[in-house]
C-alpha cells in the first residue's frame, strides 16, 4: 500500500472485518485534527449513501478504526478507497460544548496531589492553581463508558502512572498519567495518579441522545471547589 513519506496516513487491517487508519505515532493537536478531519470526510460520505456496508467508525488520538461486513463490502477496493481519502490531508478542529466542571482539591480526594507537586518542585497550591488555569480538550472516550482522555495537561506535572494500581478508584476522580488528564466516571480499578474529584456525572445510560456528558473536541476546565459545593 503507499504512504506518505513520513509513513502516514498508513492502514492496518484488524481481521478481516476492520481496517485502521493512522495519522502519526504520537499525541499531538496536528495529529488530531487529521483524525476529525478524516472522521467528519466518512460521516459526510455516509450521508450520502456512498459508504455501504461501512458499520461504524472510532476515532482515536491518532487513528480512526473503519469496522465494515465483510459479506457486503469489497476489502481491498475499501481499503484504498480509505487511503485515498486519508490521503487527503483533511483537516477538522472540533467545535464542542465549552465545560466548566467543579472539583475539590481536599486531601481524601487528591491523595496523589503532594507526590505531583514534589515531582513537579511546586507547591500543592501551585499545581491547584496550574490544574485550573488549563484549558484541556478532549481527544477521545474509553476504557469505561464516558471516560475521558484529555489533552493539555502541563508538561511540569507530567508523571507515570501508578507501579501499582489500586484496586478501586472511586467515582468523579480526576487523575493524571503521562501527559493526559481524565475523569473516572465508576469506582474502577485504576493506576492514574488522583489529584482531585469531581460531581459530575459523567455518563448517563437513561439519555440515549447524549449518554456521555462529555465528547471527543470539548473543552474542559477545572473549577476549584469546597466539597460542600461538589454536587453530583
Amino acid at each position: 500500500m503507499s504512504q506518505s513519506a513520513a509513513g502516514y496516513p498508513r492502514l492496518l487491517a484488524l481481521g478481516d472485518a476492520a481496517f485502521t487508519v493512522e495519522f502519526g505515532d504520537g499525541i499531538a493537536p496536528a495529529t488530531h485534527a487529521r483524525v476529525l478531519g478524516f472522521a467528519a470526510a466518512l460521516e459526510t460520505l455516509a450521508a450520502d449513501g456512498r459508504l455501504p456496508g461501512v458499520l461504524e467508525w472510532v476515532p482515536t488520538f491518532r487513528s480512526v478504526s473503519v469496522h465494515f461486513d465483510p459479506d457486503r463490502v469489497d476489502s481491498a477496493a475499501l481499503s484504498a478507497a480509505l487511503l485515498a481519502l486519508a490521503g487527503e490531508g483533511r483537516r477538522a478542529t472540533a467545535s464542542g460544548r465549552v465545560w466548566t466542571l467543579p472539583v475539590c482539591f481536599d486531601d481524601d480526594f487528591a491523595p496523589d496531589l503532594a507526590d505531583v507537586a514534589a515531582h513537579a518542585g511546586l507547591t500543592r497550591e501551585a499545581v491547584v492553581d496550574l490544574l485550573a488555569a488549563t484549558e484541556f480538550t478532549v481527544y477521545m472516550l474509553g476504557f469505561l463508558p464516558g471516560f475521558p482522555y484529555l489533552g493539555g495537561l502541563p508538561a511540569a506535572l507530567e508523571m507515570p502512572r501508578l507501579a501499582t494500581p489500586r484496586t478501586c478508584v472511586a467515582a468523579g476522580s480526576v487523575a493524571i498519567a503521562g501527559r493526559m488528564c481524565a475523569v473516572y466516571p465508576w469506582d474502577s480499578p485504576g493506576g492514574w495518579r488522583l489529584v482531585g474529584r469531581t460531581g459530575a456525572r459523567l455518563f448517563d445510560a437513561t439519555d440515549p441522545a447524549r449518554p456521555a456528558l462529555l465528547a471527543p473536541g470539548d473543552r474542559v476546565r477545572w473549577q476549584p471547589v469546597a466539597r460542600d459545593r461538589l454536587g453530583g
